[in-house]
């Protein structure tokens, strides 16, 4: 039994005790230290979704930790096992390619980071990241096909540029656009190369399609995203070809300087591919955080633009 003078003491004691467990969750409002893990600068929609990321980021007081990979799969491991060491509070990465993740991603888990893959996906086990925030690719392809298909009534030879090898957005929107085409038999693609997504790449394939086919024989042009198309639409031009009227074409990304392509006539359709998928990603960080269930897979849609509207989208992507 205590002693009336030790009481009041150990009601001190008491209280300082309960105030110590009250602490930690003052320490929740610390703002968060987020890993991300870009693919790189490698187009203007690329730059577009990194510049969007920094902006959603700094808007909400999170502390992003940014690694540009230059599209290298080995730098980005190597900034995700950095991110680990830093004990970052979770980690957003948009990988170069599909496959050759598990080992890192199991390191990832193993320290207790949740992890959401955005954009381009990832061939690993789905409980080594908490979700995945994208386009849905594959439907990108299915709009271009179906958007072409209406435009030639169903008779149409194409040439395909290809995005990055091995990316999950080339290989779905192969995969969407492929689908669709399949279902006219007058629609085939004649020539298909990887210009990797860039813009030089696009031009300079473009070149050497233009040494070894008839041009005569081509009805459209087929990119997986706007800045290969911009790149081959100036190698037409420079050939003398007149793109956007005698030769129609299609891509994907909907970036500003495609509409300004398309308002000069040299370019017909875009899908949009949706830069902003910071904000979706960081909330279903936030939700993970405070022990919410999260959606395995949270889709950012777009839509489909040609040159009717393409001085508005224009202006408004320019402001």
């Amino acid at each position: 039994m205590l002693t009336p003078t030790l009481r009041p003491l150990a009601l001190v004691l008491l209280l300082c005790a309960c105030f110590v467990f009250v602490i930690p969750a003052a320490a929740q409002d610390d703002p968060l230290t987020i890993g991300f893990a870009q693919v790189g600068s490698e187009s203007a929609w690329r730059i577009a979704f990194t510049e969007a990321t920094l902006a959603e980021a700094e808007a909400r007081g999170i502390n992003l930790l940014f690694s540009d990979a230059d599209n290298s799969q080995e730098t980005q491991i190597a900034a995700l096992r950095s991110f680990i060491e830093q004990g970052v509070d979770a980690i957003i990465l948009a990988p170069v390619v599909e496959t050759g993740w598990d080992t890192v991603l199991t390191e990832v888990r193993d320290a207790g980071i949740p992890l959401v893959v955005v954009d381009r996906n990832v061939t690993s086990d789905p409980s080594l990241y908490i979700s995945r925030v994208s386009s849905d690719f594959v439907q990108e392809g299915r709009l271009a096909a179906a958007w072409l298909a209406q435009q030639t009534s169903g008779e149409c030879s194409i040439i395909e540029l290809e995005g990055t090898v091995g990316s999950s957005a080339a290989r779905d929107r192969q995969i969407g656009f492929n689908d669709v085409i399949a279902l006219f038999p007058n629609m085939d693609i004649i020539f298909s190369q990887s210009g990797d997504f860039t813009r030089e790449g696009g031009r300079e394939v473009m070149e050497g399609i233009m040494l070894s086919e008839d041009m005569s024989d081509v009805c459209a042009i087929w990119a997986h995203n706007d800045d290969m198309m911009i790149g081959a639409v100036e190698s037409l031009k420079a050939a003398g070809l007149n793109p956007g009227t005698d030769i129609l074409t299609i891509s994907v990304d909907a970036i500003p300087d495609i509409f300004g392509v398309m308002m000069a006539g040299d370019a017909n359709a875009t899908v949009e591919l949706s830069p902003y998928m910071a904000a979706p990603a960081f909330d279903a960080i936030e939700s993970y955080l405070a022990g919410e269930t999260i959606p395995a897979w949270i889709p950012v849609s777009g839509s489909l633009y040609t040159q009717a509207t393409a001085a508005e989208e224009y202006a408004n992507r320019t402001r």
